[in-house]
């Protein structure tokens, strides 16, 4: 009975329960879309990141990260790599690498840069470069000389596929080492930064240029999901020596990106109780006006003997229904609105270099999170009861001879 009423009630006044519906669909719409957004922007942030070269999970001889030089290395990969084939799931995937800093120069122009030895095979399934490749072609594994350069890079050396570039750094015993390589291929990637610092060549290239044998810098490897980094690292770090193996995650390789989660984790959530106070204040509003509309009918309620908690329930039950009805349109309304940009994305080329410079894509693609959705519908149902009370409560203490005196 009070279900049926309640919606008869709500739709005596069609105007008004059009304007309060309209507020709740736009709430719960923003809440969705917005939420959405702000998580692509902080998932793309952390898998760019891992994408480029970081991946979930890397292995770096003790020291390393602290002093990244060939001496350094780790120099028998043979051990790290029969670990790391017992313990990694099994969709897991891993590349070593040989990384160091080094100088770049053709007849023109010179610049730091961080030359990376490659296994183009593995590297494929674990980072950007399989992928990226606009130009020319990608490594081979017996590529003694081929090189694959950034765009960006291309461009500020004035150069092209096909035209060789000198790289320098210094080998194992302290010496300069040098070797000219042919440009291959030339690679795109989300950030122009990106394009500017790393260059490509096999591995055998580079370990034979640093003088370095079997040694690599790193291992790399991708997961399946962000989620698994820690416990995978975990059982490495009991499988490896620590007084000769460092075992880190992305959130320590990523500072920025953890910090970016956390802080969107509480963008959102502030974001929420302002829509929701906006809301809020319409709810109050409109269902307080309804409610003086009608004293002489719950006065007349209160003489016929319904019991002041009975009123109480009769308003919430209204409020109950605008808030569903509401919720069911927002909702609906905000997952067509995701799934109508979430191929094409919003794209933000004219802003790449204010986004670049904060390590974010040119292209945003919405990401929705369960988790986000029922916050969203919890905040608006709950705390629209909540602030619907105020409103039942003034109903409820109206007496018969104010409901006569009433005009």
């Amino acid at each position: 009975m009070f279900f049926q009423l309640g919606w008869r009630n709500i739709w005596r006044n069609r105007r008004r329960t059009l304007v309060i519906l309209t507020a709740v669909v736009i709430g719960v719409w923003s809440m969705i879309f917005l939420s959405s957004l702000m998580r692509g922007v902080a998932d793309q942030f952390v898998s760019n990141g891992i994408k480029t070269l970081t991946g979930h999970i890397q292995v770096h001889h003790t020291g390393y990260r602290e002093d990244p030089v060939v001496e350094n290395s780790i120099k028998n990969p043979a051990g790290v790599e029969a670990v790391l084939t017992a313990v990694l799931p099994p969709e897991a995937q891993w590349a070593p690498r040989v990384r160091v800093n080094a100088v770049a120069s053709n007849a023109r122009h010179s610049t730091g840069i961080t030359m990376v030895g490659i296994d183009p095979s593995r590297e494929a399934g674990v980072s950007f470069i399989g992928e990226a490749i606009t130009e020319g072609r990608y490594l081979k594994s017996d590529d003694p000389y081929g090189i694959v350069v950034g765009k960006a890079l291309v461009k500020k050396f004035e150069t092209k596929v096909g035209r060789k570039l000198v790289l320098m750094s210094q080998d194992t015993e302290g010496e300069t080492a040098s070797r000219a390589f042919r440009i291959v291929g030339v690679y795109r990637a989300e950030m122009q930064a990106t394009e500017k610092q790393f260059a490509f060549v096999s591995m055998p290239a580079a370990q034979q240029m640093l003088n370095l044998s079997h040694g690599i810098s790193e291992v790399a490897v991708l997961l399946a999901e962000h989620g698994q980094a820690m416990q995978v690292a975990n059982t490495l770090r009991a499988e490896l020596s620590a007084d000769e193996y460092e075992v880190n995650t992305w959130q320590e390789l990523l500072p920025m990106g953890s910090a970016i989660m956390k802080i969107y984790d509480w963008f959102i959530f502030i974001w929420f109780l302002v829509v929701f106070i906006a809301m809020g204040f319409g709810i109050v509003n409109t269902t307080l006006m309804a409610v003086f509309e009608r004293v002489r009918e719950f006065g007349l309620l209160k003489a016929l003997g319904m019991k002041p908690w009975w009123i109480v329930k009769e308003v919430l039950i209204e409020s109950f229904c605008l808030l569903i009805l509401g919720m069911v349109i927002g909702n609906a309304a905000g997952f067509v609105s995701v799934l109508a940009i979430s191929r094409t994305g919003i794209d933000l080329s004219a802003l790449a270099a204010g986004m670049e410079y904060w390590g974010m894509s040119r292209v945003i693609y919405p990401h929705i999170l369960g988790q986000d959705v029922m916050m969203a519908n919890l905040v608006v149902f709950i705390l629209g009861l909540v602030v619907s009370l105020y409103p039942a409560i003034k109903a409820s203490r109206f007496t018969p001879v104010e409901a006569l005196a009433h005009t």
